[in-house]
């Protein structure tokens, strides 16, 4: 077993033709040794990973007679959650190092599957590489890949759990690229260098993302030699977290003096200063509400300590593009809740992940409230003469849509206080329908169980036909089921035929429960089953958009186990759905992966045929 060559991290980027650069994700380095009969996942420290990541060794298993020709085989990389094409999930992946229970990691590897992100070949076909040169290694890499037709793009919907890191020879637009995906940083590589097990190489370097920010102290502990610091929040201190390295000796000396000279009170273990020393530190990202691997950058003496609040921290979210200025970031939006546009715009900031993908390539219809929940809305399917240059649009029946491909145009859209979000069936490029969705209404929220009752009645149905099939809330009083479809397979005519199959069924077999009956006044009590509404040109709402209504409730990607007598709109509200989503995971992830193995076909087919 070989230890990995590791990186040197440096604030001077290396440029030149003698250098090329990778994306660093933020993960677990790991190597992947893949023989004949045995495949090995090994830590950084030498430990198995197997039984903590089975999807990964599931995959290769199946894909044990494609590899075998080019085996025995040694990967270099890093496991990750990704989040994103060119971010990972740091705390999802630490959540699942520490679990340990083989039933919670099974499920986490089916929630939040993990991926390994490849960037060397040690070994291939049983010869050793690591005395060839860098890019000769990284060219017989992809070239791998290719032979055995691979994806070889990053991808997090992506069912191949092996997926190849690729290069840049030019620092500036990958640099451009991390900064606007939030991205951990970059890694240059000399591309002459040779491998170096188990060293710290001046052959790579990393270039961390660091934010910026200014905080104020709040004591040293004598015990570990760490500062500490907070922001204001809500008129009280907030410890956000503590540092110690970037200092130079006489700075410290010269802080800790100042602590001294002014703390307040004094243990064996402990100095508090009250507010006053203000410093800018670096930092990689807020995790948990603390500041990760915060280092020292300057002192800040001109600045006023009630200035370091929570929230300008929070509203300097790299998640936000710096371009997008956020108009009057306070303004109140839901008359019971504490919610405002800035807290709005930071979730659509923090869900753009999970969200961007069914928006994606979608003519997109939303509802705008510039008033928030105190004033009128209105429907917007024209995107306005005022938009940015960077807003992408598509012309349909004498309408210009926007299209929301990208996370500049989801804050723009938030930050014109654009509530709901509605998109078609399909996407501009499709030639049909790209899913089927029933929409599972009951008369009011109080009939919510109905809801329930029938989407149940209908999981049994779709298992039946081996259909996968997803749920979420409607974020208003319903229910919406999922059936991904190919591109460019089916059309409209035949998936009406299959809606009004299954709505007739739910309703011959609970008839007092269930309608189609469009007309409300004729419903009584019963839920209303909406297949008329998947058809071209009609929309639904969007998976994780919040809707406009008090209580500001999400439509909520849902798991199965989660749709019983328990379940209820108020579980759903924007404050929750982003913890939701990181203990979780998103019910949605495996969306878009399944949709070529949905065996629509054969029930289309019956159908027909009787």
């Amino acid at each position: 077993m070989q230890k990995p060559m590791l990186p040197t991290l440096t604030f001077e980027v290396p440029i030149g033709q003698d250098w090329v650069y990778e994306i660093k994700y933020d993960g677990f380095r790991a190597i992947l040794y893949w023989t004949h009969d045995n495949i090995e996942l090994i830590s950084r420290n030498g430990n198995n990973l197997n039984e903590q990541f089975p999807e990964l060794i599931d995959w290769c298993l199946k894909s044990q007679e494609l590899f075998q020709p080019h085996l025995p085989l040694v990967l270099d990389g890093e496991l990750c959650i990704l989040e994103s094409l060119y971010k990972a999930n740091f705390e999802l992946i630490q959540q699942r190092g520490r679990l340990k229970n083989k039933d919670k990691i099974l499920k986490y590897s089916m929630d939040k599957p993990a991926h390994f992100l490849v960037f060397d070949l040690l070994e291939h076909k049983g010869n050793q590489l690591s005395n060839q040169q860098w890019l000769s290694r990284k060219k017989e890499l992809k070239q791998l890949f290719e032979s055995l037709n691979l994806e070889t793009k990053i991808n997090p919907k992506d069912q191949q759990y092996i997926q190849l890191i690729n290069f840049n020879g030019d620092y500036e637009s990958i640099w451009k690229i991390v900064t606007e995906n939030q991205s951990e940083g970059v890694i240059a590589k000399k591309v002459d260098s040779h491998w170096e097990a188990g060293k710290r190489t001046i052959n790579w370097f990393k270039i961390k993302n660091w934010q910026k920010a200014v905080f104020f102290i709040t004591g040293f502990d004598k015990i570990n030699g760490y500062f500490h610091v907070g922001v204001l929040r809500n008129l009280e201190v907030f410890e956000i977290g503590l540092f110690s390295n970037g200092l130079a000796t006489n700075e410290r000396q010269a802080l800790l003096q100042v602590i001294r000279n002014n703390a307040t009170t004094e243990t064996t273990k402990f100095l508090q200063v009250l507010p006053g020393i203000c410093v800018e530190l670096f930092y990689l990202e807020l995790f948990k509400e603390q500041l990760r691997q915060p280092s020292f950058s300057k002192f800040c003496l001109d600045m006023n300590w009630k200035d370091c609040t929570w929230e300008k921290l929070v509203g300097n979210t790299p998640k936000i593009p710096s371009d997008i200025e956020i108009s009057h970031p306070d303004k109140p939006l839901w008359k019971d809740k504490p919610i405002t546009k800035q807290d709005y715009i930071q979730y659509l900031a923090a869900v753009s992940p999970y969200m961007l993908p069914f928006l994606e390539k979608r003519l997109l219809t939303v509802i705008r409230y510039p008033h928030g929940m105190y004033g009128e809305s209105f429907y917007q399917k024209n995107c306005p003469d005022y938009a940015p240059d960077f807003i992408e649009t598509a012309e349909s029946d004498g309408n210009e849509y926007i299209i929301c491909n990208d996370l500049k145009t989801l804050v723009w859209l938030g930050n014109q206080l654009s509530f709901e979000f509605h998109i078609p069936f399909q996407t501009i490029n499709s030639t049909g329908p790209s899913e089927i969705v029933f929409d599972l209404d009951p008369p009011s929220r109080g009939e919510f169980q109905l809801a329930v009752k029938a989407a149940l009645i209908l999981k049994e149905v779709f298992d039946n036909l081996k259909l996968i099939s997803f749920v979420k809330t409607s974020g208003n009083k319903g229910l919406q089921i999922y059936l991904p479809l190919p591109e460019h397979q089916f059309t409209y005519e035949q998936t009406r035929k299959f809606t009004e199959f299954i709505a007739t069924y739910l309703t011959t077999s609970e008839p007092d429960l269930f309608t189609t009956e469009r007309l409300k006044k004729n419903r009584g009590n019963r839920l209303y089953v909406d297949y008329v509404q998947h058809a071209e040109g009609k929309t639904i709402i969007a998976p994780y958009s919040v809707r406009g209504n008090d209580g500001a409730y999400v439509a909520t990607p849902l798991f199965w186990n989660e749709v019983n007598e328990n379940l209820s709109i108020e579980n759903f509200p924007l404050e929750s759905i982003n913890e939701r989503i990181n203990k979780k995971g998103c019910p949605f992830a495996h969306y878009f992966g399944v949709k070529n193995e949905q065996p629509f076909e054969p029930v289309l087919k019956f159908l027909y045929q009787s």
